[in-house]
Order: structure tokens, then C-alpha cells, then sequence
């Protein structure tokens, strides 16, 4: 048990890209039915860091979205909107300090807006519980940091969605990712050789095409259409989206980038297919501006309506692509793969 705070800490995880089988990591599909996911984690971070409090002071503090909360150590912490900081901090005392609160700040940036699709909420929380690790020297492996930042986030706090992003930000990489009933889930990395590894990397293009904020809902209704009335057509759609990261996984390791880009278009159909509010004319225009420039396929990376997507492009005419998609009035940009899941160091 601690009572204060000794050194700095910081963290970060990375956000990812969901290249196939999105959704099917939900409950109740998963639970049932198994789902698996196909992502790879980019060079766009969630950072958390934790420092001492010379006033005693609990403070909660999100530079990026310039929000900051001051607690006295007795008050109660559900007063403010970094519900986030407080989930992990009322978690991660209460399993790894004896309830014991300790003053100190805590603060964040991240390289997305929430509701960009990147897993940038999830990222966060993995990068926060991942140096209150540090602080406490609470003994929890990788599996460990990404099973309790999924129930910080979707039991403790009730947020909706899955569970494919506390996995990518703690493990990186690209991972084949098997979500299993009774709650067991299998990260399964693959190595892929250097040469494809660098012309799939340099085949991608993203594009941010404005802040989604319907994900919720949107994972709402899946959620609801897996046990509603129209529960066979949504499940049916999930069991094809599975098919799909399974079929992205080989055509990955065996390096043909264009039945890659078929899945993605095959993908984005069938993700359609399982909630209302996925596409809006402004996604659609995005598609149309991409494969009037030379993209192969594309799709939105996250629940939908909104945030990034992302295009596969001849590398040859990636920039081409890049300009056209800024010129229709979004924010695009090539991206880089990283290997490496959730970092913590201290100093100071």
C-alpha cells in the first residue's frame, strides 16, 4: 500500500486500426458465437501521467480537451465528465491499495478525438491503468491490463462497446484477435514478412471525415439487433464479418494486398447490414472521392458514423489520393505501423 506519490509516471498506448471483423467482439454475439477481429495498432497514442499533488489534492486533468477536475481526498469523485480517470482511479485503489485514496494528478492527451474510430477512449484507459500499475506495483500481466481496462470501461462505467481496443492498445501490433465464450480471449500476433509488411503499410491511406457522435447508439442497436426481432439478419452479418477477418488474415500473411482490398469493400457492405446510422452522406462522398482517385477499397475504421477511415491505394498514387480526399474536405494522411502495445516509464 502507498500514501503518496514518489516519482512521475507516464504511459502511453497506441490507437489502432480495425481491418476486419469489428462487431463481432460485442456481446452477446461473442459470448455465444466467438467472434475474431484483425487490427494493427499506429503510431497515434493515448498518454496518461500520473504525478505527485503537494496540496493533497485528487486532480483529474484531459489537456487535449482542456478539462481539468479538483477533489479534496474525501469527496466523492462522480461529480465530473473525466469519467474515465475516475473509473480507473476509484478501480485501481480499490483492487491495489486497500481503498486507500492517494493524492495525486492526473493527467492526459490523445493523438484522436473520441469517436474518431481509432479505439482512442480504450487506449486511454489501457495507458491509465497501465501506469497506475507502475505506481501501485499491482503484479497484472498484458492480459491482465486489457481484461481490467474492458471491465473499467464496460462494467464499472457502463460504456458501450466491445472488446478488440483494450487488446490492441496493450498488446500492438497486427494481432488476430479470438473473442470466446466464457470470457476468454486469445491474442494471436502475426508475423508478417518485411516486404508486406512495408507495401501494406505504404498502400493505406487515412482519412478523418469529422468526430462520429452516434458510435454509442450505434453499438446500441447492434447489441439490440443480435437479440431483437431481427436478430437472424444482424447474427447472419456478424458470422460473415467474422468470415471476413478469418479471410483478411490470410490474404495478409500471404501477402495479396489486393483480396485484401475485396474483403475491405465486402466488409463495408456487410457492416451495413448491422445497424442504421453506419454510412451518411458524407461517408459515402469520402468512398466516392477514394475510388474516383485509384482506391482499391476502404471502409470506416470504428462503430461508424463517423470518424476515420481508411483506403487501400496503389502506392504509386497514394499522395494523388491524399490530395483529393483533403480537397473534399477532409483530413487525410499516410500512417505508420507500430509493433510495440502500451509503454510505462518513470523519472523525475
Amino acid at each position: 500500500m502507498i500514501t503518496k506519490i514518489e516519482k512521475k509516471i507516464r504511459a502511453r498506448a497506441p490507437l489502432r486500426l480495425g481491418l476486419a471483423g469489428g462487431g463481432t467482439d460485442l456481446s452477446p454475439y461473442c459470448d455465444t458465437h466467438g467472434g475474431a477481429v484483425l487490427n494493427v495498432t499506429i503510431d497515434r497514442y493515448a498518454f496518461a501521467t500520473i504525478l505527485p499533488n503537494p496540496d493533497g489534492k485528487i486532480v483529474f486533468c484531459a489537456d487535449d480537451i482542456g478539462s481539468q477536475e479538483v477533489f479534496d481526498l474525501d469527496d466523492p469523485l462522480d461529480t465530473g465528465e473525466l469519467v474515465l480517470h475516475r473509473g480507473v482511479y476509484d478501480r485501481m485503489i480499490r483492487d491495489f491499495n486497500g481503498g486507500i485514496r492517494v493524492p495525486m494528478t492526473v493527467k492526459s492527451t490523445v493523438d484522436a478525438p473520441a469517436g474518431s474510430g481509432l479505439g482512442s477512449s480504450s487506449a486511454l484507459v489501457v495507458a491509465l491503468v497501465d501506469a497506475f500499475r507502475e505506481v501501485l506495483r499491482a503484479p497484472l500481466g498484458l492480459y491482465d491490463v486489457a481484461h481490467l481496462a474492458f471491465e473499467i470501461e464496460r462494467i464499472d462505467l457502463g460504456l458501450a462497446g466491445g472488446r478488440q481496443d483494450q487488446y490492441a492498445a496493450t498488446f500492438g501490433g497486427i494481432n488476430f484477435i479470438e473473442f470466446l465464450p466464457a470470457d476468454r480471449v486469445v491474442v494471436n500476433p502475426l508475423r508478417i514478412h518485411d516486404a508486406v509488411h512495408h507495401e501494406f503499410e505504404s498502400s493505406l491511406v487515412v482519412c478523418f471525415s469529422g468526430r462520429s457522435r452516434q458510435s454509442a447508439e450505434i453499438i446500441q442497436r447492434q447489441t439490440d439487433g443480435m437479440s431483437g426481432s431481427g436478430s437472424v439478419k444482424t447474427i447472419e452479418a456478424m458470422h460473415r464479418l467474422k468470415a471476413d477477418a478469418q479471410a483478411m488474415k490470410r490474404a495478409l500473411l500471404a501477402g495479396d494486398i489486393g483480396e485484401m482490398a475485396t474483403i475491405l469493400n465486402q466488409s463495408w457492405l456487410t457492416k451495413k447490414e448491422t445497424a442504421q446510422g453506419i454510412s451518411n452522406s458524407r461517408i459515402d462522398e469520402f468512398l466516392d472521392v477514394a475510388f474516383a482517385a485509384g482506391a482499391t477499397g476502404g471502409k470506416i475504421s470504428g462503430a461508424g458514423g463517423g470518424g476515420f477511415m481508411f483506403f487501400t491505394v496503389d502506392p504509386e498514387h497514394r499522395y494523388g489520393l491524399i490530395e483529393k480526399l483533403n480537397t473534399a474536405g477532409g483530413v487525410a494522411s499516410t500512417v505508420k505501423f507500430t509493433d510495440v502495445g502500451c509503454e510505462t516509464w518513470q523519472f523525475g
